[in-house]
């Protein structure tokens, strides 16, 4: 696993051979970062972050790489759970990020914690997959300019719900962002 870019950029760590989560592609990690750095200044907003699934937590560091203040990621199996625990205190990132091991979805039914930025990474043969963006975007999650992003295969078409910005497309890798309207919007 390579972070790309920011204070831990070039970064790299072995991934154990036992983890059965599916890693985000550099290539799409990359390319969905760049959308986000277009919508967020990471260094002006310092923005609070959440990966559910988070499976090797790519995404979790590449948050905090690039000027998240916190993050918090969810994963339940142990070996996942473990390697995202290692790296966090390997970059000395302990302090600005959380590990929940348990279950995602009941994270969403359960927290009280609101976000900047959502993002979920559910497996692509997940059961009721094509529930988990209306339940998030139903959930205290997000706030009033929260930004919500899902990977998902191609065989799946979010654009018809609720706060839908855009998709992005890199490879098999599929992205929809929804963007929660700043309460300034809201009132206009």
């Amino acid at each position: 696993m390579r972070i790309i870019r920011g204070k831990y950029g070039r970064r790299r760590f072995d991934v154990p051979g036992n983890i059965t989560a599916r890693p985000t592609t550099d290539f799409a990690r990359e390319n969905i970062f760049n959308v986000l750095e277009n919508m967020v200044d990471f260094d002006e907003v310092a923005p609070v972050a959440l990966y559910l699934f988070a499976g090797t937590g790519a995404i979790s560091f590449e948050f905090l790489s690039r000027g998240c203040s916190h993050v918090t990621s969810v994963e339940k199996a142990s070996t996942q759970a473990g390697f995202i625990r290692k790296v966090a205190a390997e970059l000395g990132a302990t302090r600005e990020h959380t590990l929940v091991k348990g279950d995602a979805l009941r994270y969403i039914d359960s927290t009280l914690a609101s976000f900047d930025i959502v993002f979920a990474d559910p497996p692509y043969d997940l059961p009721g997959f094509a529930e988990i963006p209306g339940k998030i975007l139903g959930s205290r999650l997000l706030h009033p300019g929260s930004i919500f992003i899902i990977e998902h295969s191609r065989k799946h078409d979010f654009s018809g719900l609720p706060h839908f910005y855009d998709h992005r497309s890199y490879g098999s890798v599929n992205f929809s962002i929804f963007l929660i309207p700043s309460e300034e919007k809201e009132e206009e």
